[in-house]
C-alpha cells in the first residue's frame, strides 16, 4: 500500500489545528476537569451492559415464549451496540480513563459483540482516523461490494437500489466480524502492522479461536442447553440480535461520514492529500442531532463526529461542551463545518448520498 501523507501549502490550515487544539484545552484548564470519563459514563456503561446481559439471563431462567423471546433479543442487541458505542470505543481510543489497565478492561467489552479488540484498533483507531474518507485506506468506506459508499469505488450495477437495501447489509456488520476477523488478521499480518505492533500472529489467532469458540458456546450453546427452544428458535434469535446491532452501529456510523456534504478524497500520484490532516478531519465528517439528548446519551457521542476525529483522546461525554468551541473555530477559519439539525435530517441526508452513489459517478 502506497504512503501518503496530508500537506498544504497554505499557512492557515497549520494554524487551524494550532488554535483549535489550544481553545479545547484551555476549557479543561480552565472547569479544572479531565478529558476522560466520569460519573455519567460509568451510568452509560452499566445501562448498556444491563441491557445486554438482563434479557439474555431471563431467556436462560424464566422460560419466556417465542414472541418474548424475540422482543428480548432485540433489547440485547440495541445493548451490545449501545456498549460498542458507549464502552468500548472510547476505552480502545483510551479516552475512557487515566488508567491504561481500566481502559483496556472496558475496551475488552469488544469480545461481548464477539470480535477482536487488535483488529478493530488497526482498521478503527489507525486506519479509519488517520485517512478518513480516504479511497483504500480508510475501511470503513470499504465495507462491502454490495454497497458504494466511495465516490471513487467502481460503480456496480447492483448499487442502484442502495439506498434501499444498505440498511439490510448494515446489519451484517457484527456477523460478518465474526468470521472477517480471521481474514482481516491475515491481511494485517502479510502487510506488515502485526510486526510493527510488535504482535504475535500466533498468539493472536489463538486469542481469536478461544473467544469466538467461548462466545458462541455462551450465546449459542447456553440457550440450547438450559431452555426448551428449537435449535432453529435459537438461531434465529441469535441472528435478530446481531442484525439489530449491527444496523445501530452501521447506521449511526455512516451518517457521520456519508452523507451530502462530507468530502472524499484519494491522494495524486505522489502519495499527498492537499490538506492539512485537522482541515481534512472537519471536511470529511459530519455531526448530527446534537440538541438530541437521548441520542447524545446512547450513541456514545458518535454524532459529534467532527470532535471525536480531532479529539479522538477526550472522552464522549464533553463533546457536547466542546463542539461550540470548534464550531466557532472551524467557521473562523472559513471551513465548512457540516452539521446536520436532527438525526432524520441525517439520515435522510445518508439515504440520499446512497441513492447518489449507486446511480451516478459522482465526484
Amino acid at each position: 500500500m502506497q504512503t501518503i501523507r496530508f500537506s498544504s501549502n497554505e499557512p492557515w490550515q497549520k494554524q487551524f489545528a494550532g488554535t483549535v487544539r489550544q481553545r479545547v484545552n484551555e476549557y479543561f484548564k480552565e472547569k479544572g476537569i479531565s478529558t476522560k470519563g466520569n460519573l455519567t459514563l460509568y451510568g452509560q456503561t452499566a445501562a448498556m451492559l444491563l441491557l445486554y446481559i438482563t434479557p439474555f439471563i431471563w431467556l436462560l431462567t424464566m422460560h419466556p415464549n417465542a414472541l418474548t423471546g424475540l422482543l428480548l433479543v432485540i433489547v440485547m442487541g440495541v445493548g451490545m451496540a449501545g456498549i460498542g458505542m458507549c464502552v468500548m470505543h472510547d476505552a480502545v481510543h483510551g479516552s475512557y480513563s487515566e488508567k491504561e489497565w481500566v481502559n483496556k478492561l472496558m475496551g475488552a467489552s469488544m469480545y461481548l459483540l464477539g470480535s477482536n479488540v487488535f483488529n478493530w484498533k488497526i482498521q478503527h483507531n489507525v486506519m479509519h482516523h488517520a485517512y478518513t474518507n480516504i479511497e483504500g485506506y480508510d475501511e470503513d468506506i470499504a465495507v462491502s461490494s454490495l454497497i458504494r459508499l466511495s465516490q471513487f469505488a467502481p460503480l456496480k450495477k447492483v448499487h442502484r437500489y442502495q439506498y434501499i437495501d444498505a440498511f439490510f447489509f448494515y446489519g451484517m456488520l457484527t456477523l460478518f466480524k465474526l468470521t472477517r476477523d480471521f481474514t482481516q488478521l491475515a491481511k494485517y499480518n502479510r502487510d506488515g502492522v502485526t510486526r510493527k505492533f510488535h504482535i504475535n500472529p500466533t498468539v493472536e489467532y489463538t486469542k481469536m479461536v478461544v473467544i469466538k469458540l467461548i462466545y458462541l458456546f455462551v450465546f449459542i450453546g447456553l440457550p440450547l442447553l438450559v431452555t426448551s427452544f428449537a435449535w432453529w428458535q435459537v438461531l434465529i434469535g441469535f441472528l435478530v440480535m446481531h442484525w439489530t446491532a449491527g444496523c445501530i452501529l452501521s447506521t449511526i456510523f455512516q451518517m457521520a461520514h456519508v452523507v451530502e456534504g462530507a468530502q472524499q478524497f484519494e491522494p495524486d500520484k505522489d502519495g499527498i492529500i492537499h490538506t492539512e490532516w485537522a482541515v481534512n478531519e472537519v471536511l470529511t465528517t459530519s455531526d448530527f442531532a446534537r440538541n438530541n439528548g437521548l441520542l447524545n446519551w446512547y450513541a456514545g457521542g458518535l454524532n459529534f463526529q467532527i470532535e471525536h476525529h480531532l479529539f479522538p483522546n477526550i472522552c464522549h461525554v464533553h463533546y457536547r461542551r466542546i463542539a461550540p468551541i470548534v464550531e466557532k473555530t472551524v467557521k473562523e477559519f472559513g471551513i465548512f463545518y457540516n452539521l446536520k439539525p436532527t438525526f432524520s435530517a441525517a439520515l435522510a441526508s445518508h439515504v440520499a448520498r446512497l441513492k447518489e452513489l449507486g446511480q451516478s459517478d459522482v465526484v
